[in-house]
């Protein structure tokens, strides 16, 4: 949880060596994609999971990737959008009550109504009138985000790896074409990267990516998903220490007292049954 809330702070650190977010989101699936090359098999998998893995690839490589940065990048406050980020969990139960017909309790209903409750508190604070793009790319990733976990439903059968490495490469062409066509320049922004600004991406793509996400899966193999996901809710917990550490930035009382709501309801949430 530590290595995903330190994605925020050092997205920040990394942009503000002028790595363009779209290409910071391409250099981090690329690097998900090569790292992950050597130990998975170059064949595609039957074709009953074509589509959810499309579906995943593009909505955790390009979509996730795509609106954390942009949002990272249009916030000069990070604590909105790293609370903001834990929608995805909530609106991960929605998708999965509508398109896989699982049930949610009246409990799950009550608590993701209360969790929208505290991001539309943090919405009330006047240091956000200036952040509110950043916090409405924020919801962006969460849908994204959200999205993957229901496509990623469909591929339990298949190889992590294999479904890492897949989204890693399509995520990587998608943020490329669009970092060529609305960035520009993009042979030149990675001749201008210095050492710092990769250090940076390969921090996002080999802690955050594949040692953050994929130690979560890694624990699934001893531990019930119940168990594992409410330490899900401990990331924005990071993310605001390490905010505060490197840019201090100190939450107002509307932030803290909405993000204790939003943390809390996602946490019950996860154990909720």
């Amino acid at each position: 949880m530590f290595l995903l809330g330190s994605a925020y702070p050092t997205a920040k650190l990394g942009l503000n060596e002028s790595i363009p977010p779209i290409l910071f989101g391409s250099i981090r699936m690329a690097i998900v994609f090569i790292c992950l090359l050597p130990f998975i098999k170059l064949e595609l998998p039957n074709k009953k999971y074509l589509l959810p893995l499309l579906g995943f690839a593009i909505s955790m490589g390009a979509g996730v990737n795509l609106f954390l940065y942009l949002s990272v990048n249009a916030s000069n406050i990070l604590a909105p959008i790293v609370i903001g980020a834990q929608l995805s969990i909530p609106i991960a139960i929605i998708f999965s009550s509508l398109f896989i017909g699982e049930s949610v309790s009246f409990k799950k209903w009550i608590l993701i109504i209360t969790s929208f409750l505290g991001i539309i508190l943090i919405g009330f604070d006047p240091k956000i009138a200036d952040e509110i793009l950043g916090f409405l790319l924020i919801c962006c990733m969460a849908f994204f985000y959200a999205s993957s976990q229901v496509f990623s439903r469909y591929l339990k059968e298949l190889d992590v790896k294999f479904n890492s490495a897949f989204m890693g490469l399509i995520g990587f062409l998608i943020l490329l074409i669009l970092s060529i066509f609305f960035e520009g320049n993009t042979i030149e922004h990675l001749k201008n990267l210095n050492k710092k600004a990769w250090l940076l991406a390969l921090h996002h793509g080999v802690l955050c990516s594949l040692m953050g996400h994929m130690s979560m899966f890694y624990l699934y193999r001893f531990y019930p998903v119940g168990q594992v996901l409410p330490f899900y809710a401990l990331f924005p917990v990071f993310g605001l220490i390490l905010t505060f550490l490197i840019f201090g930035e100190i939450p107002t009382l509307i932030m803290v007292t909405g993000g204790i709501i939003v943390i809390t309801s996602v946490f019950l949430l996860q154990k909720t049954e």
